[in-house]
C-alpha cells in the first residue's frame, strides 16, 4: 500500500529559468536533466520540475510541505531569491509551524518545521 511520499511536481512552461531557480534556491544542482523533466533530490524526495505539466492556481490542489529547521528563516531564504509570501509563517498547534510561499512562476511550495517527524519512520 501507500509507503509515504517520494516526488512533488512543479509545473515549469520555462524549464530552464525554473531549473536555474530552483538549483540557486536548493543550492544543489539537478541529479536528472532532461527537455522533458528536471529533477532535484531533497533530502532524499524529488522534487520535479515539468514543462508541460498544467499549472495550478493557489488555493487549488494539494500542497506539498518541505520539512525545514527553521520556517521563518526558510521563508527569508526563498523571498530573498525572489519568491513571494503566500501565507506567513504560524504555529499550528503542537509546536508545528507551516509557511507558503509563490516561488516566481506561480508554484505553491510548503514549509513545515514538525517537531514530531520521524524521518526513521520514512520507508
Amino acid at each position: 500500500m501507500i509507503q509515504g511520499l517520494r516526488t512533488a511536481l512543479y509545473p515549469a512552461p520555462d524549464l530552464a529559468r525554473a531549473k536555474a531557480w530552483y538549483t540557486e534556491v536548493l543550492g544543489l544542482a539537478p541529479y536528472f536533466d532532461q527537455p522533458f523533466y528536471v529533477g532535484f533530490s531533497v533530502g532524499g524526495f524529488e522534487l520535479g520540475l515539468v514543462p508541460d505539466l498544467p499549472p495550478a492556481r493557489p488555493p487549488s490542489g494539494v500542497v506539498a510541505y518541505w520539512g525545514v529547521a527553521d520556517v521563518a528563516a526558510a521563508c527569508d531564504h526563498f523571498l530573498a531569491h525572489g519568491a513571494t509570501v503566500h501565507e506567513e509563517a504560524h504555529d499550528v498547534g503542537g509546536g508545528i509551524t507551516v509557511a507558503t510561499v509563490l516561488d516566481p512562476f506561480g508554484n505553491l511550495i510548503g514549509l513545515i518545521h514538525n517537531p514530531h517527524f520521524d524521518p526513521r519512520a520514512v520507508r
